[in-house]
């Protein structure tokens, strides 16, 4: 998915940053948008809702389409295991959100358009898909040209990669260790409710 629309717009709906400047706005604007955001009188959510909004705030981490959510939904469902756990597990496996835990981007869009314009590599191999599933002992590469680029330079400064992942600033290399637990994985969700969702 290559949402184009108002990410603070939906930061502020979700009420965590996506991006440097919703992180910013949401210092001064903490509430929801709109005429009544600011509104102490909150509408009592029905199940339902809820389940909805946590589905979307787990696209919205992810940059993923619908129909993707659904795809890796259905795989989690067959495979063996916490369903909800092997779901996360999928997700941040992709290329693009581990390019962004390990420090070389900013937020999930800027990495899956570094991974899109073949600024990545896996295992030395270019890889410009966002969705390629990275393994476990793979490791991740910025291509040698593209490190002294201002926008890999001030990622890398405010990086701080989760324990899933051994991070060499200087050489901007990654390696991908083990497949996170839940826990580990910094993601703003109740997943539980996520598969409620999908198991109607």
């Amino acid at each position: 998915m290559k949402y184009n629309g108002p990410k603070v717009r939906l930061s502020r709906k979700f009420g965590f940053a996506i991006t440097p400047k919703a992180r910013k706005v949401l210092d001064k604007k903490p509430h929801a948008p709109g005429q009544h955001g600011n509104s102490r009188r909150r509408p009592k959510l029905s199940d339902f809702a809820k389940q909805l909004i946590e589905k979307q705030k787990l696209r919205v981490q992810y940059n993923v389409h619908e129909r993707q959510l659904t795809n890796y939904m259905a795989k989690a469902t067959r495979l063996v295991g916490n369903t909800g756990d092997l779901l996360v597990q999928m997700l941040e496996s992709r290329l693009d959100s581990l390019v962004m835990r390990s420090g070389f981007a900013r937020s999930i869009y800027a990495a899956r358009q570094y991974v899109s314009h073949g600024h990545v590599f896996v295992n030395g191999k270019r890889v410009n898909i966002p969705s390629y599933q990275v393994q476990p002992n793979d490791v991740i590469v910025i291509k040698e040209k593209s490190r002294k680029l201002e926008c890999f330079q001030e990622a890398i400064r405010s990086s701080a990669p989760p324990p899933y992942l051994d991070v060499s600033k200087a050489d901007f290399t990654a390696k991908y260790l083990y497949l996170p637990p839940r826990e580990e994985v910094p993601i703003v969700c109740e997943v539980p409710l996520v598969i409620e969702y999908y198991s109607r």
